[in-house]
C-alpha cells in the first residue's frame, strides 16, 4: 500500500458490502453520515464489495484524500459480513486480512489486559 499504515492512529473496516462504484465523496459520506465518525483524522478506512475480490482504502493526508483501489486476480478477502458496522482492527489484523486470512485467527495469541 502507498500509505504506511503503521503510522495511522486507527484502522477501520466497514463490515458488510459496500458499493464499489462509490468514489471519495461517497465513501467519506458513509463514514460521516452513517457512522458519525471524523473522516479527517489520522485513520485508514477500508471498504469491500460484494464479490470480495476488491477493496478500497480511504485516507486523509492533510491536504486531500488518497483513495486506493485493489482488485485481486485470484482469491477473495475474508471480509466480515455479519453486521453493518465499522470495526476497529489492529495492524496485525489488517495484515491478515490483506493476506487473504480471516481477522479472527483462533490460534493466535490474544493480548490481555493486566488483572484479567
Amino acid at each position: 500500500m502507498l500509505i504506511d499504515y503503521s503510522k495511522v492512529d486507527q484502522i477501520y473496516i466497514v463490515c458488510g458490502k459496500t458499493d464499489m462504484r462509490k468514489s471519495i465523496d461517497g465513501l467519506a459520506s458513509i463514514i460521516q453520515n452513517q457512522y458519525n465518525m471524523d473522516v479527517f483524522g489520522n485513520c485508514l478506512f477500508l471498504f469491500c464489495g460484494g464479490s470480495r475480490n476488491k477493496y478500497k482504502a480511504l485516507y486523509w493526508e492533510g491536504d486531500g484524500f488518497i483513495l486506493l483501489y485493489k482488485r485481486l486476480e485470484n482469491g477473495v478477502i475474508q471480509w466480515p459480513r455479519t453486521k453493518e458496522e465499522v470495526r476497529n482492527i489492529s495492524q496485525q489484523e489488517l495484515r491478515w486480512l490483506l493476506e487473504g486470512l480471516s481477522i479472527e485467527q483462533p490460534k493466535a495469541i490474544k493480548k490481555v489486559k493486566p488483572g484479567h
